[in-house]
């Protein structure tokens, strides 16, 4: 199993991100164009692995992975990257990532 990383230092690394946390927050999905042509939804949520604000920091959520996430699910990154977009660090599960909803 993999060993978790804080979210207080997830925020500081690149890739490789194997994070746990709980999801606080959830916004609207919204459609954004692809650099490659066509649209896909992205939505943007809220992680926390504790309870300040140094833990929690930004999930990006994109096409199916909107729906299969709520308010109050635990979610397991792993090989995830972060990305920074207008001064604020977000994580993302990318093409070679995955991501668990609510792990047993």
């Amino acid at each position: 199993m993999a060993e978790f990383i804080p979210i207080s230092q997830v925020k500081k690394m690149r890739s490789g991100i194997n994070a746990k946390a709980e999801v606080k927050s959830k916004g609207d999905p919204r459609t954004v164009n692809l650099k490659s042509g066509g649209t896909v939804d992205v939505c943007d949520a809220v992680i926390a692995d504790g309870e300040t604000e140094d833990d929690q920091m930004k999930l990006t959520l994109w096409g199916d992975d909107i729906k299969a996430v709520n308010v109050g699910d635990v979610v397991v990154i792993t090989n995830g990257y972060t990305n920074e977009f207008k001064g604020e660090v977000s994580l993302t599960k990318g093409k070679f990532g995955q991501m668990e909803v609510n792990p047993q």
